[in-house]
């Protein structure tokens, strides 16, 4: 059970490292696969950079949580996650953003998912 928990866990991590290295070699397919413009100069410097990092960072640290067994590897990913569900759902009801259940149920999800992991899988090699 442990196993297929690890491999539920890694596949996340692996499709945030995909993204935010997609951010620097094609930049405007990261954005569109985001449903985002990729906008023009200082924008597009901060838009990749900060866009890329936060995906680059979320992965590394999920997958250090798996290699380590170190549970504190996944609260910050998972902090980050409920976060940005959290900042969609002020951006629809304050700021006239398109409403987005999918990409809010998905954070909620693999946020979750990591929290239960810290418990399930640490200390666990």
């Amino acid at each position: 059970m442990l196993k297929l928990l690890r491999i539920i866990v890694a596949l996340p991590a692996i499709l945030f490292l995909i993204i935010g290295l997609q951010w620097a070699v094609d930049p405007a397919a990261a954005a569109e696969s985001l449903g985002m413009p990729l906008l023009d100069g200082l924008g597009r410097s901060s838009q990749m950079a900060d866009t890329g990092a936060l995906f680059i960072a979320m992965g590394l640290m999920i997958l250090s949580g798996l290699l380590t067994g170190t549970k504190t590897w996944f609260y910050a990913p998972a902090l980050m996650l409920f976060l940005a569900a959290a900042l969609r759902l002020i951006a629809w009801l304050i700021h006239g953003a398109a409403f987005a259940p999918d990409l809010i149920a998905v954070e909620i999800v693999v946020g979750s998912l990591l929290l239960i992991s810290s418990h399930k899988l640490a200390d666990k090699q």
